[in-house]
């Protein structure tokens, strides 16, 4: 009967693992800390748009990832980001002239690499 017990809580286990696992390979776990189920709000620039970069960032993996990044980037005044996970990618909108420096730091302050910055549309 013992041995019934321990077996089943060994499946229950396992199974749990599974399912985390599976999650987490499709991008929607937390693999770096936090949760991916909580979404960043959008936020809109009060002046118009005068410029828009996109930033190329590794180190990614995750909602988590996405929603930090995103983060990190409208926390500098005139900047509104995008993130797109799949692409690497973050649509920097700006209201006034960012430098490519301190848009690399505010990404790299959450411990991701930017490899590129260019113009966007």
């Amino acid at each position: 009967m013992e041995n019934y017990i321990i077996v089943g809580i060994l499946l229950v286990v396992i199974v749990l693992a599974l399912y985390s696992s599976r999650k987490h390979f499709k991008g929607e776990g937390g693999c770096c800390g936090g949760g991916g189920e909580v979404k960043t709000k959008k936020k809109k620039l009060s002046e118009p748009v005068v410029a828009v970069k996109v930033i190329h960032i590794e180190g990614m993996h995750c909602e988590h990832c996405k929603n930090r990044v995103e983060r990190q980037i409208n926390e500098l005044d005139g900047a509104a980001a995008r993130v797109d996970l799949k692409k690497k990618t973050a649509v920097v909108s700006m209201s006034r002239e960012i430098s490519d420096e301190e848009l690399k730091a505010a990404v790299e302050a959450g411990d991701y690499q930017v490899t590129g910055i260019e113009l966007g549309r």
